[in-house]
């Protein structure tokens, strides 16, 4: 199955090279058809718009349902197939604890609007159409829980750039713009339990008592993987994270 990703992926990033297809707006790169990959008989999706633009391929789900793992693993395997692949992850856009507090929304870290959307956007947009120097994005800090400005650094050589996030497909602005941005958008999911028990095992790995981590995925996780899981039908693709072998000990994001 990681196989079938890979090679989905790698016809993206070809059929942009190619410039084949001049699908050149948000609707039209919002329109394709849908699938859900638990057998291997999706098409490679559609290319992206115009010629020389470099390709977004981004991964939503819940949080532990292994969008980091799949993200990681994906951009090693588009490396080894000789397509120069970067990965820039969603949680650079995280609010710094420092704004959390101004706004009160400490307590809920990770709800929709702690983050940054209109940041991110505008990241997503220079990914796009900017391969003539280094784009420098945030990275996000686990010991820290923060946002580290400028750390992770796309190549201009880069020609997909992978992207997590848990709200890439939310329908409140600013996402629905983050969405036209993509040129697919994967939606992966885990079973309910596994998920769940990975979420409060990442808490306790970060410094949460068993307690306060079981707490936090119930008051304030919870609420956000509803709002999550309502948007899967509007993915490109669903991928079954079950039907993947996983590295040993990986702890699901």
């Amino acid at each position: 199955m990681f196989d079938d990703l890979v090679a989905r992926a790698v016809a993206l990033a070809e059929a942009a090279h190619a410039g084949a297809g001049e699908l050149g707006s948000g609707e039209d790169r919002a329109g394709r058809q849908r699938g859900e990959l638990g057998s291997a008989e999706r098409g490679a999706g559609r290319p992206p718009g115009r010629l020389g633009e470099r390709v977004i391929l981004g991964i939503a789900g819940c949080p532990a349902a292994g969008k980091s793992t799949l993200a990681e693993l994906l951009v090693g395997g588009l490396t080894a197939a000789g397509v120069p692949a970067a990965l820039v992850p969603m949680d650079g856009f995280h609010l710094a604890d420092v704004a959390l507090d101004r706004l009160g929304r400490r307590g809920r870290k990770g709800a929709i609007d702690t983050f940054d959307g209109d940041g991110y956007l505008a990241l997503l947009r220079r990914l796009r159409t900017d391969r003539r120097r280094t784009v420098w994005a945030p990275g996000f800090a686990r010991d820290l829980e923060q946002p580290i400005a400028g750390s992770i650094g796309v190549d201009p050589e880069a020609r997909i750039v992978v992207t997590e996030g848990n709200y890439l497909l939310a329908d409140v602005e600013p996402w629905p713009s983050v969405r036209a941005e993509l040129t697919e958008t994967w939606y992966v999911e885990l079973d309910e339990p596994i998920r769940r028990s990975r979420l409060v095992a990442r808490h306790i790995e970060f410094g949460k008592s068993p307690e306060e981590a079981a707490r936090w995925v119930s008051i304030v996780d919870d609420p956000n993987a509803r709002l999550i899981a309502a948007s899967r039908s509007a993915a490109d693709l669903v991928v079954d994270m079950s039907l993947l072998e996983l590295r040993p000990g990986r702890v699901g994001r």
